[in-house]
């Protein structure tokens, strides 16, 4: 019976993408289904792990982080938790031998929301994204090898560039939700309070070349995954697009977001890209 148990944990990852990101389930249904779950894994467990930090701030985030963190570690020993979100996790981080340094990056990361607000140097800046961002990258892309590490060394720093630039992207649309509601601010050297179209374009103009540097890998990506994966960065570049368009102050007061019949419309120009063989 552990069968349905299993089915139930996957299932539940699965809700969790689909609910918390319209975008990313989408762009998940677009991989081959013999890794679809895996990535709902993945995103499941990084979700959880973010909500805590982010929303529930009735509660003791601290003693629920480090709750979630014992039983993330003892998940992955036991190789089971009657935490659905966590089993999820585990199996795929055993299926495809995940490396115990992109979690424990990704959970000091996430630590660090509990208390930081201001990232000040660049290099404070590039560990937080390291963490929160690339190695969810590489989880990912640990899976779309299929445990090849060759594959993986090849296709290690485009998969980095691209979770950086999908990182940086919503640290941009989201400037006030994080600055206004928890006070965090994670661009250095940049003062949202004044900020004008210079400091802007020094954001966009960063995230434009870890967007140059994703693609060349994914157009190395085995075909189970190149669609999925293209569809999410074509959506993340409309985005960008949105927010290179609307002047500072916009993006300081409201969210910017991409329309559910562009994102369809987005779906069907990278199908037929991808069918014409256009991503290479």
């Amino acid at each position: 019976m552990k069968t349905i148990f299993d089915d139930v944990s996957y299932n539940c990852s699965k809700i969790v993408t689909q609910k918390y990101s319209t975008s990313f389930s989408l762009a998940t249904q677009m991989l081959a289904p013999s890794i679809r779950a895996d990535i709902y894994n993945i995103y499941g467990f990084v979700r959880f792990a973010d909500e805590i930090v982010d929303t529930f701030h009735d509660y003791d985030k601290t003693t629920l982080f480090d709750d979630f963190e014992k039983d993330m570690n003892l998940a992955i020993h036991n190789k089971i938790s009657l935490n659905p979100i966590l089993n999820a996790f585990q199996h795929t981080y055993h299926k495809y031998d995940i490396p115990y340094h992109l979690v424990e990056a990704f959970m000091k990361s996430m630590r660090m929301d509990l208390t930081k607000k201001k990232y000040l140097t660049f290099e404070e800046y590039r560990e937080y994204i390291y963490g929160s961002a690339d190695v969810v990258g590489l989880m990912c892309l640990c899976v779309f090898v299929k445990g090849d590490k060759e594959k993986y060394e090849e296709l290690k720093e485009s998969a980095m560039a691209l979770g950086s630039a999908f990182q940086k992207v919503n640290f941009l649309r989201d400037l006030k939700a994080d600055f206004e509601d928890l006070n965090r601010t994670y661009f250095p050297n940049t003062n949202l309070l004044e900020l004008d179209e210079v400091s802007k374009k020094r954001i966009v103009d960063e995230i434009k070349a870890d967007f140059a540097l994703g693609y060349s890998g994914i157009v190395k990506l085995p075909e189970q995954a190149k669609f999925g994966v293209y569809t999410a960065y074509r959506y993340y570049k409309k985005l960008l697009h949105k927010l290179q368009a609307t002047p500072p102050l916009e993006i300081k007061n409201a969210r910017i977001r991409v329309p559910n019949y562009q994102k369809i419309g987005l779906l069907a120009q990278s199908y037929v890209n991808y069918k014409l063989q256009m991503v290479q």
